[in-house]
């Protein structure tokens, strides 16, 4: 069937994919929220700078 180090090998597989999905999935919501909040931001500047 399977040798022990065929075992390792698909653990390993496992773990570096779901690192990955997790941290992509951490860096899609990081980014999201920043490019929120500077939009946000520049859109109060505006905001700001036409009712001088």
């Amino acid at each position: 069937m399977f040798e022990f180090q065929q075992y390792l090998g698909f653990l390993l597989f496992l773990t570096v994919l779901t690192m990955g999905f997790w941290l992509m999935f951490f860096l899609v919501g990081f980014v999201s929220y920043w490019v929120g909040g500077a939009t946000w931001e520049a859109y109060k500047e505006k905001k700001a700078k036409r009712e001088e």
